[in-house]
């Protein structure tokens, strides 16, 4: 993720309707989204020159405007399209896109019905969320001391930007001491995800996951399952103890950012990437990629 600044590069961004300067793409500092949290978004890959489950993304996207309580002023197909043209635009094949939504300006309090939904995209070339080194070694995870909150007291199923207060301060706590990330239990102290991630584990062939219960049903998360279903590979969604950590063999994370990545430690726990998780990791690489380039 090294280079300019996120508000420095060059190229365009799409921006309520029309492509404006990357520099120029700017919010008022007294945005109701910014103060009070009232943004979604979505991360998305391209492959190739072609977006991944984008139909799927922009439909989340939308469900997620929903479960906050505004509408998008802009057709799930329109946003599809702004997508695919960004890409060529900016000249991009392999790349990250981020839609976002958020509540504008107009009124400044907790309540802001009246306010302007704004809608932008933009898009630029990020190879991989981690080093490629780290990704061969695995990534070394701590236990967050933030906790995913009680499905009764947030939108969990919503890829709203207020939910992500608790990964930023636990994964800037984690790398502080040395770690890549954090692994982060539910309100009831069971494991629920990394900090932006899924989470895997496998144990004589079967794979073990939290149930998606107070926590986002990650598209990776999905396509993973499936993979694995797809290769007789028995797949198990279940409350896991934190103490049961040491009984598995492997370890994984799955996300947009992230793909597949090994994880090699969870506290004082080790993990060792095997069979299940190279096959993963590479079943996934050829499900992503462009239907045509992977059959050369």
């Amino acid at each position: 993720m090294a280079g300019p600044a996120f508000d420095q590069r060059e190229g365009h961004i799409w921006y309520n309707g029309e492509y404006v300067d990357w520099k120029n793409a700017k919010v008022h500092v007294l945005t109701h989204g910014l103060h009070y949290g009232s943004c979604v978004f979505e991360g998305v890959r391209a492959y190739g020159g072609e977006i991944f489950k984008l139909e799927e993304h922009t439909d989340r996207l939308f469900k997620s405007a929903e479960a906050l309580g505004f509408e998008l002023p802009y057709t799930q197909d329109a946003l599809m399209r702004v997508q695919i043209d960004i890409l060529a635009k900016e000249g991009l094949t392999d790349a990250y896109l981020r839609p976002v939504a958020w509540r504008g300006s107009e009124m400044m309090g907790i309540s802001a019905q009246s306010n302007t939904i704004n809608v932008a995209v933009a898009a630029w070339e990020w190879p991989s969320y981690f080093s490629p080194e780290a990704r061969l070694q695995g990534l070394r995870l701590a236990t967050a001391e933030w906790r995913r909150p009680d499905p009764r007291t947030i939108p969990c199923k919503a890829k709203a930007s207020g939910l992500y207060m608790i990964c930023t301060l636990s994964k800037h706590k984690a790398e502080q001491a040395g770690y890549n990330d954090a692994m982060m239990l539910d309100f009831e102290g069971y494991v629920a995800e990394a900090t932006g991630a899924n989470i895997f584990f496998a144990k004589n062939g079967v794979l073990h996951t939290p149930m998606p219960d107070c926590f986002l049903n990650g598209l990776t998360r999905q396509t993973v399952v499936d993979l694995a279903r797809r290769r007789g590979i028995e797949v198990i969604e279940r409350k896991i103890r934190p103490e049961e950590l040491g009984d598995f063999e492997e370890c994984f994370l799955t996300g947009t950012a992230v793909e597949v990545t090994p994880v090699s430690q969870i506290d004082n726990y080790a993990f060792t990437p095997g069979d299940v998780t190279k096959t993963l990791m590479d079943d996934y690489t050829s499900e992503v990629l462009p239907k045509a380039a992977a059959a050369e």
